[in-house]
Formats: C-alpha cells, sequence, structure tokens
C-alpha cells in the first residue's frame, strides 16, 4: 500500500456525503464503497437516479422509469425525460462568471490565455446562433479538425447547445485519416485551425483542409481560427471564426431541450483493423456517467482545477472538457508534453494551481527515464490526484511516482474507453492505492473478469464484462440501421453482456490489474499471457526504452516474439538478450520469456498512443497492416517487413 486517504479526506468528500443521503432515501445502510456499490448494480435505476439528483444534471419532462428494458443491448434511460447538453456543462457560469472557466497553454509558454466563465458563456452562445445562421439544425454533424483550444470548445458547446451532432479529430491524422471518419457522417460544417505547433515544429493545415473539402462535398462552410498558421483563403465556404461569432451577436439562442438519448457525440475506433466504426453517443447519457466519475469518483468541485493531457482525437478530450458540469476550472494544453523538457507539465501544474492531473503511463515512463525528479524542481503544493490511463500503469510506476514526484497524492489509475466514453474502473476518494492496482470498480458497472464460459473469476484472470446496463452505451454505431454491428461489437460473444475485449484480474480486496487487449492476448502453450505483463518488467532493463511484443503461430504453438526500442547509442548483443530474457524468468514465468528479440527504432502506436501489436502481427503473417493513417508514426510499420515469415 503506497498511499492511504487521510480520515478527514474521507469524511468531507462528496462521496461519503452521496452515501449517506441515497442510504436514507433507499432504506439502507451503506457502510462501505462495497455496500454501495453492490447497491448501484442491484438496483440499476435507483442509483443512477440519485445521481442523476445528486449533481443536479438539467433537465425537464417525467419519466416513469429510470430503465426499461433491464437488458443489453436494448435498454432505454429516462424515457420522457429532456435535456441540453451544453446547457447542464455551462450550468456554472451564473454563479460567478468572473472566475476562470478554461486556461489554455501549449508548449510556448508565453501564450496563456484563459477565458471566464461569463466569456465562455456568451461566446457559446454567439457561435451557437453563428452556426443556425449557416442553417444547421438538430440533427446535423458538426466536425473540426483542430488542436486543443478554447475555440474548439466553445464550437463544441454551441453545436450541442443547437441539438446538432459534435465530432473532432486532432490535427495530426492524415487525409485519409481524416476522410476515413468524417467521409462517413457527412459533416454540414467544418472547424478548423490554420496551424499547429508539435515538438517545436510548426505546421500549417490549410493544404489538407483543401484537401479534405475536395474529398467530403457534404461540408459546406468551413469556419477557420487562426492558430500558428498564415491563415486559410480561397476555401469552400469560408468564415473566419470572428466572422461567425459577429454573426451571432447579440441574439441568444434558445437552449432546447431534447430527448435524453438524443445524438451528443460521434466518436471513433481506432482504425487500425479496418475502417474506423463511428459510435453515437446520447446527452444524457454521457452527462450523467461523466458527472458520476467527476464528482463521486474524483470528488471534484468548483474549486478544483482539472487537467487532462489529450488531444481533441481522444474521448478523454470529452471526459476534460465535462469537468465544466462540476464548476471546475479546466487546463487545456497543445503540443509535446515533454517540450521544451520533461518538466514542462509539472510547471503547468504550479502556474495554474492544477489539483487533478491527468497523463498516461507513456508520458511517466519518459519522464522517469529522462531522469528527471519532479518534486526537486517543482512545488506541487496544489496537487491532490494524478489519474493515469490509455495503457496498464506498472507497478515501477507507481513507485516511482510516489518517490520521485509526490508521497501524499491519490494515483488513479483508470480504464475504460471510447465505446462506453468513461471508465470501467477507477478510483475513489475512499480507497488506499496498492502499487500496479487500480483501486475499484466505477459505481453503476457490473464489471467482472469472467472465463471462456463466462463464469466469474476472482484472483486469476480472464475476460472484463460488464452484466448490466449503463447510461452511457452508445445510442448505436452510425450508418448500422439494424444494429447488426452494434451487437456483434460487443454482445456476440457473451450473450446479454458487454464484452470489453480487455484481460483483466479482480483481486480479493476489489482491485483491478488490466493486462492489456484480449485480443492480442499471447498463448503459449495454452497459457494466455497479457502483453502488458511483460512490457513492465523489459521496460525496466537498464537502456531498454520501450517495447512491443507479438505472438506468431507456428507448429500449432505461439512463438513470443519481442521487439525493443533501446536508449541512444545503445545496441542489441547476446548479454542484453539475457538479461531481459532472465528478468521476464524470474519476475514472471518461463511461459513468458520471447523466442526471439530484435532491435526496433521506434513502437508504432496510434494517435492517442496505444502500441499496435494487432497491426505488427499481419506484416509479419505477410499481410498488409490496415489504416496506417490511423497511427501517428505509420512509418514505423516498416521496419517489421524484415522479420515476416
Amino acid at each position: 500500500m503506497l498511499w492511504s486517504p487521510p480520515p478527514e479526506r474521507v469524511a468531507r468528500s462528496q462521496l461519503r456525503e452521496f452515501m449517506e443521503l441515497a442510504g436514507r432515501e433507499a432504506g439502507k445502510t451503506f457502510e462501505s464503497y462495497d455496500d454501495l456499490h453492490a447497491w448501484s448494480v442491484s438496483d440499476v435505476g435507483g442509483f443512477w437516479d440519485a445521481v442523476r439528483r445528486y449533481c443536479g444534471v438539467i433537465s425537464s419532462g417525467s419519466f416513469s422509469e429510470v430503465v426499461a428494458p433491464l437488458e443489453m443491448p436494448g435498454a432505454r434511460w429516462f424515457e420522457g425525460l429532456r435535456l441540453n447538453f451544453a446547457e447542464n456543462l455551462l450550468r456554472r457560469a451564473g454563479d460567478d462568471p468572473n472566475r476562470t472557466a478554461i486556461v489554455f497553454e501549449s508548449e510556448d509558454e508565453s501564450l496563456r490565455r484563459a477565458l471566464t466563465w461569463g466569456e465562455l458563456r456568451s461566446r457559446t452562445l454567439a457561435c451557437a446562433a453563428g452556426l443556425r445562421s449557416l442553417g444547421v439544425t438538430t440533427g446535423d454533424r458538426v466536425a473540426a479538425l483542430t488542436p486543443n483550444v478554447p475555440e474548439a470548445v466553445i464550437a463544441m458547446l454551441a453545436t450541442t447547445a443547437i441539438g446538432a451532432i459534435w465530432s473532432s479529430c486532432s490535427p495530426d491524422f492524415g487525409p485519409q485519416g481524416v476522410l476515413d471518419r468524417f467521409g462517413q457522417i457527412e459533416p454540414k460544417v467544418l472547424f478548423a485551425a490554420d496551424g499547429y505547433v508539435y515538438g517545436g515544429k510548426r505546421f500549417t493545415l490549410t493544404e489538407r483542409l483543401r484537401d479534405v473539402l475536395d474529398r467530403i462535398p457534404a461540408i459546406e462552410h468551413t469556419v477557420v481560427y487562426h492558430h500558428q498558421g498564415d491563415g486559410a483563403a480561397g476555401l469552400r465556404g469560408l468564415s473566419t471564426w470572428d466572422e461567425l461569432l459577429a454573426r451571432g451577436g447579440g441574439v441568444e439562442p434558445e437552449l432546447e431541450h431534447h430527448a435524453f438519448d438524443h445524438p451528443v457525440y460521434i466518436l471513433y475506433t481506432s482504425g487500425t483493423t479496418g475502417v474506423p466504426k463511428c459510435i453515437v453517443h446520447g446527452a444524457g447519457g454521457t452527462v450523467l456517467k461523466h458527472v458520476e466519475e467527476h464528482v463521486l469518483q474524483c470528488d471534484l468541485r468548483p474549486d478544483d482545477t482539472l487537467f487532462y493531457f489529450t488531444t481533441c482525437g481522444w474521448m478523454m478530450w470529452n471526459w476534460l472538457v465535462s469537468g465544466l458540469a462540476s464548476g471546475a476550472t479546466i487546463v487545456l494544453y497543445d503540443g509535446n508534453p515533454l517540450q521544451p523538457d520533461p518538466g514542462r507539465l509539472f510547471r503547468l501544474i504550479d502556474r495554474n494551481g492544477i489539483t487533478v492531473f491527468g497523463t498516461s503511463p507513456r508520458f511517466l515512463a519518459s519522464v522517469e527515464k529522462s531522469g528527471t525528479r519532479p518534486r526537486e524542481a517543482h512545488s506541487l503544493e496544489s496537487l491532490r490526484s494524478i489519474l493515469s490511463t490509455g495503457a496498464p500503469l506498472h507497478a515501477n510506476q507507481f513507485d516511482w511516482v510516489y518517490d520521485a514526484v509526490k508521497h501524499d497524492v491519490q494515483l488513479s489509475s483508470i480504464s475504460g474507453g471510447t465505446d462506453l466514453i468513461g471508465c470501467f474502473v477507477l478510483g475513489s476518494p475512499l480507497h488506499p492505492v496498492y502499487s500496479g492496482e487500480i483501486q475499484c470498480l466505477a459505481l453503476g458497472m457490473k464489471v467482472e473478469s469472467v472465463d471462456d464460459d463466462g463464469r466469474p473469476l476472482i484472483g486469476s484472470q480472464g475476460e472484463l464484462v460488464c452484466s448490466a446496463p449503463f447510461p452511457s452505451m452508445p445510442v448505436g454505431f452510425w450508418n448500422d440501421p439494424d444494429g447488426a454491428k452494434y451487437r456483434a461489437a460487443y454482445f456476440e460473444r457473451f450473450p446479454g453482456r458487454w464484452h470489453h475485449g480487455d484481460f483483466i484480474e479482480i483481486t480479493e480486496r476489489g482491485t483491478v490489474i488490466i493486462y492489456g487487449r484480449s485480443d492480442a492476448t499471447l498463448n503459449p502453450g495454452g497459457v494466455r499471457i497479457g502483453t502488458a505483463e511483460i512490457y513492465r518488467i523489459v521496460e525496466q532493463v537498464t537502456d531498454v526504452t520501450d517495447s512491443l511484443a507479438v505472438g506468431v503461430e507456428e507448429d500449432g504453438d505461439t512463438r513470443i516474439l519481442l521487439f525493443v526500442v533501446l536508449a541512444k547509442g545503445k545496441e542489441l548483443d547476446d548479454a542484453l538478450c539475457d538479461t531481459i530474457r532472465k528478468s521476464i524468468r524470474q519476475n514472471a514465468s518461463p511461459r513468458h520469456v520471447p523466442a526471439e528479440i530484435h532491435q526496433i527504432t521506434e513502437v508504432p502506436r496510434t494517435i492517442s498512443g496505444k502500441s499496435v501489436e494487432l497491426a505488427v502481427a499481419r506484416i509479419l503473417e505477410g499481410k498488409e497492416a490496415l489504416n496506417r493513417d490511423a497511427l501517428a508514426n505509420p512509418g514505423a510499420l516498416d521496419q517489421f517487413r524484415r522479420f515476416c515469415r
């Protein structure tokens, strides 16, 4: 155990208050989080309605049942209830319009700017009126190719305020990656910046925008805001950001309420195994899931400052922006988090008084490998919680955070997905932190680890399933009128239960360990091995900076091939291979030891930073990797061709 919440923090947490209020209303006494969780998944409707009321979700209309039928797929939530997504995110704007709502920073620390709640609301309404003047109506799609800047948040709020549907990609997506996504949903309006900066380099977007417009004729209007580029003259249907807001100035559109499951976002699967699936999320389910996670699990309040390092092409951007619904100040960062040095985001914490800081295992590993010890150069006094997602957070990384970053911080590894726009497992203000383990199952989520026959497991590895409906299940997939693709994606293997595709263990004490994607699970000698088990050992070996493990079928068995990235100037030799094999054998098992180890220059990753074992496996099988534009570094795939059998 690395950390335990102080008693006074437990006593004043919003989760503790919710336990008492919900218990009185339900005629129950919740002595522990486990008691509350058991009720939340047995009385699903009672729990989620209690969350709705406690968190102050703004709505109108009435409903007779919270959820009916109580099955998956097919569950319908709060039928008869109506709400407006943007209204719920802006509901704190009237409390103190002069308080800071959004802070923006980038690699260039001189470019910091901030928006008050009053400015955020007025610009959102002006943008919404401007969109209306362009003919955007309920159900239309509005897309954005944008860096993580305040204009993106305002455009999203304006879009959802008028009942249109928002979808965004980060500007590092290649033209085909953008086409694979936006081409399917045919947006009426495209928001974009004219440029962006990453790693100290300046990139312009005008030619890419021209290419996108040429290939998606459905786009009628293009709204461009100036950011690191040289302008964007000559684009079809062009308006500048200032022109759009001026068109809507002085007009305050009505924030019309829509059905609870009215579409609000279209997000996308990674697209590394085929054309990305377009996941449609509903307004009510997204609001409800996010406020539960923020208010109860993260204890987020109006005096907090929330940050997550993300791009607009990852669901954590949507999750971050929903922090506005809790009244918190949100911090946006655009660019390389290690630029100009590994201390950049730690200076961001001190400069903005960040209390909840979100990042990834890859970022933490990069800081550790650099030799940086943030606690020695930065105050970090405001920092209460660190969140990490995108990949499993290894035990050694937990240990490093408490040694090198801050000893009295809550470190919460969290995990869920784009598919549910939230978490299955995460932290809470009531739980201690154990090295290498996720603190708890999310409230309202009946998460189980099951064997191949669907039997629940405790203390051993299995497939992650969710056995009860939850409100942030997708409304469906775009262009899937009979729901066949949706059912096949989640409910085919274990009928009636959501099958997520993660390989996990639920421990005896209720914590969770994630071993990686089950579709990338290795199976040597019939023993299932999560790739994360190998990575957490290998990347502790001196001179190894990154790694990728892939299984190759040979003579009826699986051979593990391990690829390693080494520190600059280092070469893989027999001695290092022996060290790696010995470390894996001692810290895991002989079954985990790779049959071959090879040196590579970089691990191919998606734009959200996830390694792509399946794409590499295809190349090793002599096939072509699909949708290279879904990767941040598609050229990294080419080096694997020399290992093809």
